[in-house]
């Protein structure tokens, strides 16, 4: 707090020259925008309804090595790495926007986009989990990959796998997981049961691994360390990980582990002022303190009144009306360290503005040090946050990448500042990307629309050079909150209840990814037979698991070409097809299937078989 006071006569002269009084925003754009970046940073092979053409498939043998299938998932940010634990909390806050914002993203037209990008990263999760007690926490790693510099469909860096088992505990990342598993399943509840339910009991199986076998997952994966160490270890993630279970499951097992754990494991002990990937305790006690103004405290009230309290201390310390307030930049800005800031500003405006909506639903005021604090109080401070990021600030400058005309050129981010393989498809080199491309000091070749990058100092000073990691680099959890944010403030409030239980709106067909309609060429009778037969099946750890095998048989006359299959109800590994968006097409060891030949892949799960399915075809 010193170093803004003595500021203060500086941002009196720069309020005169860049007033912060400016036009109002955009809020929907920039919405539109900060979904589109995800696509961005998608992993594996992409969709036919990809938006962001100069991005193309990568990652294509990411868990080969290790004889598992971990192709797809988000890179978190300027880099081609998949860490577990960051793209885990990125698929909790973009469902927990969905979950309040929903509405509003309906209205605007991108709840479809919004489901999408929650998919991508759940898809991932699902493959990442391939038995209940083992979870691959990270692909590639840091180090190799930080020596180059080069596009996704380019790398040649390590893509080993790491993962956490019994013997090898991580309940942090195992708790993280469970939350995004259960927080998504909530989401998916109305548009695609049976995914729900297989998200849901992945989440139960990744909570009990979790609180199973405890330990801290960076102390298993011992790479991830200097990237994203776990500094406030794994109590939090348990917590987390329940309250996301309670509400998605109103299984009073997981409300009683709240209250029976909620002083041994922190959740009515620590007074945070701080909430994001790692330190999950201030999301905790928010959604506790949800759980007792609707009234489901029971005999647990006086144990949730402790997390409500808590929870509240942040509130006010955001608001710079608490006991030990949160660090402002002499703009407005809340301010905790020079290295991607803003992941914390969006996080902590994103829960000012659902504990608003709390307390306005349930009838109740803030009260803080300074006094009582009306609800559209916090709401108007997180607005004010997700504005300065939109440019209201000294330096008139939009740290969302292509919303408004001033805005970061020169971003930390491999894939954006090399040329597109469609633009130039020469292979860029490991320690070539850096002399040609990361050094360059012109603007991205290619725009990444939407990204929300670290921004400036505590003194509202920013510098927009590539090799300025901490100020340009973006990251997935910097906006899966900002989504939230951007919904509620583009689409208002009024008219319904916060507390009540969740009611998504309808899709509307232009909002959903297109279906890939049957080719006009195909046959009026499909001629594409698909026989399935169980091989094999053992038992592992208690649970049965099946090995299918299923023959694609082409009994036209015609060579087939082009063939997507679509595949429902897999919950476990396959092989001998390429998974391309939701579709499956052949491997890239064949070109067509000739008239009469058959094809064989195999798939292993503990359930019946899967469900296979001609999307379309050509005949040639």
């Amino acid at each position: 707090m010193e170093k803004s006071i003595s500021m203060a006569p500086l941002f009196l002269v720069l309020a005169v020259l860049f007033p912060l009084a400016m036009a109002a925003h955009d809020y929907g754009q920039a919405l539109s925008k900060s979904i589109l970046f995800f696509e961005a940073q998608r992993s594996g092979y992409l969709p036919s309804s990809q938006r962001v053409q100069w991005r193309g498939n990568s990652g294509l043998s990411d868990g080969k090595l290790n004889g598992v299938d971990l192709v797809g998932g988000y890179y978190d940010a300027g880099d081609n790495v998949k860490f577990g634990l960051p793209m885990a909390f990125t698929i909790t806050m973009m469902s927990w926007s969905v979950i309040e914002y929903g509405g509003q993203m309906g209205g605007s037209g991108e709840l479809g986009h919004a489901i999408d990008a929650i998919k991508w990263g759940t898809d991932y999760l699902i493959k990442a989990h391939p038995q209940p007690y083992v979870l691959y926490g990270e692909v590639g790693d840091g180090n190799t990959d930080h020596y180059c510099w080069q596009r996704p469909e380019d790398m040649t860096t390590s893509r080993a796998a790491y993962r956490i088992d019994p013997s090898r505990p991580g309940s942090d990342l195992a708790g993280e997981t469970a939350a995004a598993m259960a927080a998504a399943s909530i989401v998916f509840r109305r548009y695609n049961p049976s995914y729900s339910a297989v998200l849901l009991r992945h989440a139960h199986q990744l909570f009990e691994f979790a609180d199973k076998y405890r330990g801290k997952y960076d102390n298993s994966i011992t790479v991830a360390q200097k990237y994203y160490r776990s500094v406030s270890g794994y109590a939090d993630e348990l917590l987390w990980g329940a309250a996301w279970l309670y509400k998605a499951t109103n299984d009073p097992y997981y409300l009683n582990y709240l209250g029976n754990n909620g002083d041994s494991l922190g959740g009515t002990g620590w007074a945070m002022t701080e909430f994001g990937w790692d330190v999950k305790y201030a999301g905790v006690q928010t959604l506790v303190a949800k759980f007792l103004m609707a009234g489901k405290g029971g005999r647990y009230t006086s144990v949730f009144e402790g997390y409500k309290e808590k929870a509240e201390f942040y509130m006010c310390a955001c608001l710079g009306k608490g006991t030990r307030n949160v660090q402002r930049t002499p703009g407005g800005l809340l301010f905790r360290q020079r290295w991607n800031n803003m992941q914390f500003v969006t996080s902590a405006s994103f829960l000012l503005t659902v504990y608003s909506d709390y307390l306005s639903s349930a009838g109740q005021s803030l009260k803080c040090a300074s006094g009582y604090v009306s609800p559209n109080e916090l709401l108007s401070f997180a607005k004010s946050q997700v504005d300065y990021i939109l440019g209201d600030n000294p330096r008139a400058t939009s740290y969302m990448v292509g919303y408004g005309n001033n805005y970061p050129r020169q971003v930390h981010h491999r894939a954006s500042s090399i040329v597109s393989f469609k633009v130039n498809p020469s292979f860029v080199t490991c320690r070539g990307g850096y002399a040609t491309w990361y050094n360059r000091k012109g603007s991205d070749p290619n725009l990444l629309t939407g990204a929300t990058v670290g921004g400036p100092d505590a003194y509202d000073n920013f510098a927009d050079e590539r090799d300025n990691y901490e100020q340009t680099e973006p990251a997935t959890y910097n906006n899966a909150p900002l989504m939230g944010l951007l919904a509620r403030l583009h689409g208002g409030h009024s008219g319904y209840n916060q507390l009540l239980p969740v009611e998504l709106p309808a899709l509307k067909p232009n909002n959903m990814t297109p279906k890939v309609a049957v080719n006009p060429s195909s046959a009026t009778t499909n001629p594409i037979f698909i026989t399935q037969k169980l091989t094999a099946s053992w038992v592992e750890n208690g649970v049965t698991y099946y090995r299918y095998s299923t023959t694609i048989t082409n009994k036209s006359s015609k060579n087939v070409e082009n063939l997507k299959l679509n595949i429902s109800k897999l919950y476990g590994p396959i092989w001998g097809l390429t998974k391309a968006g939701d579709s499956y097409l052949f491997p890239s060891w064949i070109s067509n299937l000739a008239a009469g030949r058959s094809m064989e892949f195999v798939y292993i799960h503990s359930s019946s078989p899967a469900e296979v399915s001609v999307s379309s075809y050509t005949l040639v």
